[in-house]
């Protein structure tokens, strides 16, 4: 079905883009308590291992959106558009991987 011209399109998370927000919501307030364990001269290992809290709980975000995206708008697109949309979701898996 058409969007109308004055609507966000929908996307593979918009059922849960309440809880997605609240998750990344989080995370901010992650990352500023480990700007706030660096202020306070926090020890090496303690900010490190925050860090790497921060990045799993990324990472969390990340893998649910990949496979919102799968369910939606690769398995939902129109045939003539499921290889284009299979490429770019393997391009986004490589660049995920990539990191680090």
């Amino acid at each position: 079905m058409p969007s109308a011209p004055n609507s966000a399109p929908t996307r593979g998370y918009s059922a849960t883009k309440g809880q997605l927000l609240t998750r990344l919501k989080r995370i901010e307030g992650q990352v500023r308590g480990v700007e706030g364990m660096v202020e306070d001269d926090r020890y090496c290992i303690d900010v490190l291992t925050q860090i790497s809290a921060v990045q799993a709980a990324l990472d969390k975000v990340a893998l649910g959106l990949l496979d919102q995206h799968a369910q939606h708008c690769v398995v939902g697109a129109a045939d003539a558009d499921k290889e284009e949309k299979t490429e770019e979701l393997m391009a986004a898996v490589g660049r995920l991987m990539r990191r680090g």
